[in-house]
């Protein structure tokens, strides 16, 4: 606490200190911007994401949001998928720490994970070409800080077309680049938990027409759950640099991250009461709002690597992402009415995703003797001992009673780099604009997984791992608690190695007619997939020597490996056509109303791999890819300090794919309509943003589980709702912010209920001085009990059920202080 204490004075002392010469970086954006009092939704702001022009929000025909940088303050967010909870539309299951969110758009389906069918954008790039990459979903290779001036927010529409993979919408990181004079130091430390963190941002003009942008973070610390060590520790980097010229500009941009985020996996749940009416509770000794499987005495896991070598794996790089992007960005009018616009961007991306996940929560007896029988081939009654911590050596005596059968999903991200270009020209025609566009791109996925199998006690605040003790001869048969390389518990299926790149081609036409009150716009896209590499599996091996000692112990008589001499090829292409027609009009000057219809597509990457790819490296194009149709209708208003957006939405969703955790394929059709609603109200001192979804989602038909036909998809909720009431008095500003959703269903059987809940984050902020703001916020101030994930579909009733969930995390509470200069 000294430390935590000191290091928030020493930020307040030097914002305190500092000289005093400029405008805040908010005020002087306020300043440069029209009078906004009667739009307080900001629908006469340009909207530039997935749009072939810009156009403001009141005269486009599609569902579009904006975050400011202060809305995204105001929700209190921990990690990045937490800021996507503001987005109506979006559900995001924000539990897995800063990266592995599952997030879903208006009922699209979240089959295995991660955001299929959203893209994830930096400055109108992908940061992933595929959202839902095993154990690479694009959240955790972004990082929002003081470098993004905003975040838009496309659902449906033309992200069918106008970006490749991406027909359920598009979220965009959209950068400073130093239009505006000026910079921010931003000191954060948590109050009732371990995090510290120095963010900072500086832009300004370095003549008539140039000028730059850098700014970053750094963190370190624990995190929001007790894991024991820091599980939170890096940094980012992130500058451009502008140069205009007559008739357009060149830009060029660049970001280095280097960060271990911890990945929260599903933990140890008592479940009692009903199917319908389940309670939700921590064990003795284990916290679902504040406690995590990770430990201290767990960091480190000797093991084989990719390549079948010994090789010492850190458990505390968690979610490691470093990442390099090198970008251009670059626009000029050609001649009259014609003009160019080139992006592109070239990354380096490696790391690695290494977290214990609870395959089995149980009796201790139970799980250990089903060991010492794996190991010995005998069935009996085995003796647990303590395999470290305080008790190292000493019979098991955990408080509960429960063991933790754990695999350590542990993959290793050898390359998911690539490159992105986007060329397109735009001809203005008077009333109509023609864009012919040409995208290209490559995704690599160059990835070993090599999972191994661990013994620990259900414990909060660093569980110890677990031996097996064979009675008969007080032989030890497992080593420091791991009792299998590899994963027997599921079949050994998880030693893999893949080494794919994706080549993506695709032109785009896209004509907006402009005819007063009436715009017309449609867009035509042909996305064309070269995949070429190789993937090998599991090789299970007799009496293998993993650490080299020349004998063999109980855990090296069977040992997974991967068959790097057998690969399988991949070796397909395919392509699609998008297409997407929209009508907008504009009833006065502060209402309108639009439609739209669309037919994007998906095409399936590392997901296929395992199962579904051909002997000879091919696919079947309905394999290969999935389609979405989509009809939407609106209507937008805005009128003395109010301001309302409702679009009504119908979707169907086709889905292929597969699931680490349960094994599963997946191939089936989804409907799912319903109303998104968006609304601001602001007067004098007081503002309130709101915004809400109601989806009524269903499985129109599954080919591998016919019997889930009809049910709702798991975890989608009937309505998702999140409400930001402020009051700022200039020298204060204090608010709160209410996230929430209905009950859900656990899984596709519609069995297993999780309960509504609603999250309160709330925010005060303080301006003692010019420049200087001194913030206090709370997430989940009032320590809600919210579950999002689960294994099991089913409980039985009347019994202490032992699940596997996650939870939201509990209230955790940071102090910050800010200096503008």
């Amino acid at each position: 606490m000294k430390i935590r204490h000191a290091l928030a004075i020493g930020v307040a002392f030097a914002a305190l200190g500092a000289p005093a010469f400029a405008q805040t970086e908010t005020a002087k954006a306020d300043a440069a911007k029209p009078d906004s009092s009667d739009d307080a939704l900001g629908l006469e702001e340009i909207v530039v994401t997935a749009s072939a022009r810009p156009a403001n929000r009141l005269d486009t025909s599609v569902s579009v949001s904006a975050l400011s940088t202060q809305a995204v303050l105001d929700a209190a967010p921990r990690t990045t998928a937490e800021i996507f909870r503001q987005i109506p539309g979006i559900r995001s299951e924000s539990t897995g720490g800063d990266g592995n969110a599952n997030i879903a758009v208006r009922g699209l389906p979240v089959a295995s994970g991660g955001a299929k069918f959203l893209q994830l954008q930096e400055d109108g790039l992908p940061v992933m070409q595929f959202g839902d990459i095993a154990f690479g979903n694009a959240d955790i290779f972004l990082r929002a800080d003081q470098t993004i001036r905003s975040i838009e927010a496309v659902r449906g529409g033309s992200a069918s077309t106008l970006a490749s993979n991406a027909p359920g919408g598009v979220i965009n990181f959209i950068s400073k680049d130093g239009s505006e004079d000026g910079g921010t130091l931003i000191g954060t430390a948590g109050v009732d938990f371990e995090e510290y963190r120095l963010d900072f941002n500086y832009g300004a003009r370095i003549g008539d027409k140039t000028r730059f942008n850098i700014g970053g973070f750094w963190r370190e610390g624990e995190g929001p759950r007790r894991a024991g060590y820091n599980g939170n520790s890096g940094y980012q980097v992130k500058a451009n640099l502008t140069q205009e010229f007559e008739g357009g500009y060149v830009r060029i941009n660049a970001k280095h991250l280097n960060d271990r985020a911890i990945g929260y996996l599903p933990m140890p749940m008592l479940v009692t009461g009903s199917n319908a009416d389940p309670k939700f509770q921590s064990f003795t000794n284990f916290d679902i709002l504040r406690d995590t499987p990770h430990s201290a005495f767990f960091t480190t896991a000797a093991g084989l690597d990719g390549n079948n070598n010994r090789r010492v794996t850190d458990i505390r790089d968690g979610m490691r992402a470093m990442v390099t992007t090198l970008g251009l960005e670059a626009q000029f009018e050609l001649a009259d009415g014609l003009t160019i616009e080139e992006r592109f961007r070239w990354s380096s991306v490696k790391g690695r995703f290494v977290s214990p996940f609870p395959s089995e929560v149980g009796p201790a007896a139970g799980i250990g003797n089903s060991v010492g029988q794996l190991l010995t081939g005998t069935a009996g009654s085995y003796n647990l001992v303590y395999a470290n911590g305080p008790n190292g050596g000493r019979a098991f005596n955990n408080a509960n009673g429960l063991l933790m059968r754990t695999h350590l999903f542990n993959t290793e991200i050898n390359d998911f780099g690539g490159f992105t270009n986007d060329l397109k020209l735009t001809k203005d025609f008077g009333k109509v604009t023609a864009t012919l566009g040409f995208y290209k791109a490559r995704q690599n996925i160059d990835m070993d997984w090599t999972w191994d199998s661990f013994l620990m006690e259900v414990q909060g605040r660093n569980a110890a791992l677990v031996d097996v003790v064979n009675p008969a001869n007080g032989a030890v048969l497992t080593r420091n608690g791991l009792y299998a390389y590899g994963v027997p518990f599921w079949g050994n299926c998880c030693q893999r190695s893949y080494d794919v790149s994706y080549d993506i081609n695709a032109p785009y036409l896209a004509v907006n007619a402009d005819l007063g009150a009436l715009s017309l716009d449609g867009s035509l896209r042909w996305d064309n997939v070269s995949a070429r590499g190789s993937y090998a599996g599991t090789l299970q091996a007799s009496n293998f020597d993993v650490d080299g000692n020349g004998s063999i112990q109980p855990v090296e008589r069977s040992v997974s490996l991967i068959a790097n001499g057998t690969p399988s090829p991949v070796n397909y292409d395919v392509g699609y056509f998008s297409w997407s027609l929209g009508a907008n009009y504009r009833l006065n000057d502060d209402t309108a109303v639009f439609a739209r219809a669309s037919r994007g597509g998906r095409a399936n990457a590392d997901r296929l791999l395992f199962g579904v790819v051909l002997p000879n490296g091919g696919v079947r194009k309905q394999d290969a890819v999935d389609h979405v149709d989509q009809y939407e209708i609106g209507v937008k208003y805005k009128s003395r300090g109010f301001g309302l957006f409702v679009t009504g939405f119908y979707a169907r969703t086709q889905e292929q794919n597969f699931e680490a955790t349960t094994q599963r394929f997946f191939d089936r059709t989804y409907d799912a309509k319903g109303i998104e609603l968006e609304a601001a109200y602001r007067t004098g001192p007081f503002d309130l943003r709101a915004g809400a979804t109601w989806t009524d989602a269903t499985i129109a038909s599954d080919a591998i589980t016919p019997a889930n036909q009809g049910n709702t998809p798991r975890r989608q909720a009937s309505l998702i709702y999140q409400v930001t009431p402020s009051v700022d008095l200039d020298v204060a500003r204090f608010g709160l912010n209410i996230v929430g959703t209905t009950r859900a269903f656990a899984q596709d059987n519609n069995q297993l209920v999780f309960p509504a809940y609603t999250q309160v984050n709330a925010f005060v902020n303080v301006r003692p001085v010019d420049r200087v703001e001194v913030s206090l916020n709370a997430n989940n101030l009032f320590n809600a009990v919210g579950i999002t994930e689960a294994e099991e579909g089913a409980i039985t009733q009347g019994a202490n059920n032992f699940l596997r969930a996650r939870a939201i995390n509990g209230r955790t509470i940071t102090a910050s202080v800010r200096f503008d200069f």
